[in-house]
C-alpha cells in the first residue's frame, strides 16, 4: 500500500479527531446486561438496545447450547446450497404469525436486509420515497435499487403528500414509502396512521423497519404498525435487539414478495445463514415475548421513572414514549466529557455525535431495560446529577 495513501488516512483520522468527533470501544468482559464488567469494573448499562432484558437469559441460553449439540455450530453455506435447516424456516414462519404476514426471509442482520429489499422488487419504472431520517441501511438500500428516489423531511406529511404528488406526476408504475417505525437517535415514534393514509389516497406501498419497536411496542410487542393500529405491507426487524440481543433480521410481508425475495435480494443468495444457535434461541425469545406482557409493563415503568427523574435533575431531554431517552448536550465534545465522567462514576453510556447525529444535535442517549431495578435507576440519576455538575452541563 502507497505511503500517500496511508498517510491520507492518517491525516483524516487526525481530523476527526481534532473535530472532537473520535469514537472509542472499550471491552466489556461479562455477557450483555443491566450492569456489565469493563476494565475489572461493574457498570450499570444504560445504552444497550437490550429492551427486554433478554440478551443474558437462561432460557435463551440454554436454547443456543441446545441447537449447537442438535444442529451444528455453523451452515457454512447460503440458504439454497445446503443452508436452510428447519429451525430456519420454523422461526420465519414463527416470525411471519407474529406479525400478521404471510411469510418472513431471514438474513444476517436487518442492514442485509434493507439492503436486500429495494433493489428486487423495484425498477426504474418505479418510485422509493424516504423519510429523511431514516436508517443508513435503508438510504443505502435505496441507492442499489433502480426506482427514483424521492425524500421527505422527516415526519412532514404535507411533504410527503407532495412527493406523492411528484412521483405520480412523474408516471411511476409503483411507489414504495419507506419509514422508521422509530428514529432511532431520537426515540420518536413515525406518522404510521397518517403515513397509511397517504398511501391508501395515493396507490402506495407502506415499507416500515421496526427495528426498536419489535418485541415490546403495541399489543403483545407486535411493533409500530400494531402500536398506531393500522398495517404495514412489507416489515422489515432484528434479532439483535428486543428478541435476544445476537444477530439476524428479516423482511415479512405478502408471499409474492417473500418468494421473490428469495430468488434475487443478494445478501440473502450469497451470504452464510444464520447460525443453528441464533435461530433456536430466537425461537425462544419469541415465546418469551408472546408471554411478556410483565416485561413490556416494567420496561415503561422504568422509562417513566427515567425520564422524570432526569427532567428533575434538570436535563434536557427530547420528548417521547419510547425507551430511547436521549440527554441533548449539543456540543460532541461536552457529550463525550460527559461520558467519560459517568464511566468513572460507574454507568456505562455513549456520546452520540456527526456523524450518528446532525452537526450541533449531540447527546447522550439512554435507553431502558426491563431488567433494570429502581435501586439500579437511582443510582444512576445520582450518577448523572453530579456528571452534570462536574462537567458544567448542569448549573
Amino acid at each position: 500500500m502507497s505511503d500517500a495513501f496511508l498517510s491520507h488516512m492518517r491525516d483524516t483520522l487526525a481530523g476527526i479527531e481534532a473535530d472532537g468527533l473520535m469514537k472509542t470501544e472499550r471491552l466489556i468482559t461479562s455477557p450483555q446486561g443491566t450492569r456489565v464488567g469493563v476494565d475489572g469494573r461493574e457498570l450499570i448499562n444504560l445504552c444497550a438496545n437490550n429492551y427486554l432484558g433478554l440478551a443474558d437469559h437462561p432460557a435463551l441460553v440454554e436454547a443456543a447450547t441446545g441447537a449447537m449439540r442438535d444442529h451444528g455450530y455453523g451452515m457454512a453455506s447460503v440458504r439454497f446450497i445446503c443452508g436452510t435447516q428447519d429451525l430456519h424456516r420454523e422461526l420465519e414462519q414463527r416470525l411471519a404469525a407474529f406479525l400478521g404476514a404471510q411469510d418472513s426471509i431471514l438474513f444476517a442482520a436487518c442492514f442485509d436486509a434493507n439492503g436486500a429489499l429495494f433493489e428486487p422488487l423495484l425498477g426504474p419504472e418505479d418510485a422509493v420515497i424516504s423519510d429523511a431520517l431514516n436508517h443508513a441501511s435503508i438510504i443505502d438500500g435505496i441507492r442499489l435499487c433502480k426506482a427514483k428516489r424521492y425524500r421527505y423531511a422527516n415526519s412532514d406529511m404535507a411533504d410527503l403528500e407532495a412527493q406523492l404528488k411528484a412521483a405520480r406526476a412523474d408516471g411511476a408504475r409503483h411507489i414504495m414509502i419507506a419509514t422508521d417505525g422509530v428514529f432511532s437517535m431520537d426515540g420518536y415514534l413515525a406518522k404510521l396512521p397518517e403515513i397509511r393514509a397517504l398511501a391508501d389516497q395515493y396507490d402506495a406501498l407502506l415499507m416500515v423497519d421496526d427495528c426498536h419497536a419489535t418485541g415490546f411496542m403495541g399489543p403483545k410487542g407486535e411493533g409500530t404498525p400494531a402500536h398506531c393500529g393500522v398495517s404495514a405491507d412489507i416489515l422489515t426487524g432484528t434479532l439483535g435487539k428486543a428478541l435476544g440481543g445476537a444477530l439476524g433480521g428479516y423482511i415479512a410481508g405478502p408471499q409474492p414478495v417473500i418468494d421473490l425475495l428469495r430468488q434475487r435480494a443478494r445478501p440473502y443468495l450469497f451470504s452464510n445463514a444464520l447460525p443453528p444457535a441464533v435461530v433456536a434461541a430466537g425461537l425462544k425469545a419469541l415465546d418469551l415475548v408472546e408471554q411478556g406482557d410483565d416485561l413490556r409493563a416494567q420496561l415503561f415503568e422504568n422509562s417513566r421513572y427515567w425520564r422524570d427523574g432526569l427532567t428533575e435533575i434538570g436535563f434536557d431531554l427530547l420528548e417521547g414514549e419510547h425507551p430511547i431517552i436521549p440527554v441533548m448536550l449539543y456540543d460532541a465534545r461536552k457529550a463525550q466529557a460527559m461520558a467519560q465522567r459517568l464511566y468513572e462514576l460507574g454507568v456505562y453510556v455513549s456520546g452520540f455525535f456527526f456523524p450518528v447525529v446532525p452537526k450541533g444535535r449531540a447527546r447522550i442517549r439512554t435507553q431502558m431495560n426491563a431488567a433494570l431495578t429502581r435501586a439500579d435507576l437511582d443510582e444512576a440519576l445520582a450518577a448523572f446529577d453530579r456528571a452534570g455538575r462536574d462537567t458544567g452541563v448542569l448549573t
